[in-house]
């Protein structure tokens, strides 16, 4: 079969949606754990979004002219994001999900990213193994988390949306805990009216873009993430992404009624700091 990869085009979202949502549940369901989205719409309007986000870059496989998979690269920060990246259950194990990849790693390379990374299905060996031999690095285990809002505050943190005004601040927090910031994501999150902040003693201490596999957080402190996770209206399906090593926030998590999901693992290539702080990924990184 010959195998073409081309760049995404508006046409191709419910094609290359419905194999989002198949893939996923494939994977998911043969290790019973739930898949990453709860029905096909839900795959076709995350790939239609990232289509039209000028910030994303996305390719698509073709098997002797048949959509076969897809793959889309954040291009929103100094940092590149890998995801989602799927290939027909129909069609696995003839080398597309390994050219998918490579496409948006050279793209990376040429656009002179500083680094690259993904969080990948823990449960998923055949996607860790295929990213380990790309040269990624597993750099930290994670835990997907979900349960009912908590709705509560946090003693001495106040938390409110976030603004333009607010973006200065959030990234020199996020400078400060990762090397680098995410303004990009968080000028999104601003736009969408799904980005917090926390205030501790008048200043601003962390950050949310949005909670749930698209949005990340960052803070001075486990105190920051925990007022920011109390404050949020819900959890995004299928959950938010918590650093398993951070116990102190994984066990808070767990004693205020969050349950974990399933696990995942977070890879890196590239410039990497560990971090300095507190702070929550995003399904990219």
């Amino acid at each position: 079969m010959e195998l073409t990869i081309r760049e995404a085009r508006d046409k191709d979202a419910t094609a290359c949606g419905r194999i989002c949502y198949e893939a996923f549940r494939a994977i998911a369901t043969a290790h019973n754990f739930p898949p990453d989205f709860p029905n096909v719409e839900a795959g076709v309007a995350t790939v239609s979004m990232m289509i039209a986000h000028g910030g994303f870059h996305g390719v698509v496989a073709e098997l002797d002219g048949r959509i076969a998979g897809s793959n889309f690269l954040d291009e929103r920060n100094s940092i590149s994001g890998v995801g989602p990246i799927t290939v027909d259950p129909e069609v696995q194990n003839h080398g597309v999900g390994r050219r998918l990849m490579l496409a948006v790693m050279e793209r990376s390379e040429r656009r002179g990213f500083a680094g690259i990374r993904l969080v990948q299905a823990g449960y998923h060996v055949r996607s860790l193994s295929l990213y380990t031999k790309l040269g990624f690095e597993a750099r930290e285990p994670m835990s997907v988390m979900q349960g009912p809002p908590l709705k509560r505050t946090v003693g001495g943190c106040a938390v409110r949306a976030a603004t333009e005004n607010d973006l200065d601040a959030a990234n020199q927090i996020c400078h400060r805990v990762h090397g680098h910031s995410r303004s990009g994501e968080l000028r999104d999150g601003i736009g969408q009216g799904t980005a917090l902040v926390v205030e501790r003693q008048g200043r601003i201490t962390g950050y949310a873009s949005a909670f749930g596999y698209l949005g990340h957080a960052v803070g001075e402190s486990n105190l920051d993430l925990q007022a920011l996770i109390a404050a949020a209206d819900g959890f995004g399906w299928p959950g938010i992404i918590v650093p398993t090593r951070n116990s102190e926030l994984f066990r808070w998590c767990l004693k205020s009624g969050l349950r974990v999901v399933h696990p995942m693992t977070l890879m890196t290539m590239g410039l990497y700091n560990e971090p300095v702080g507190a702070y929550l990924p995003s399904v990219l990184y």
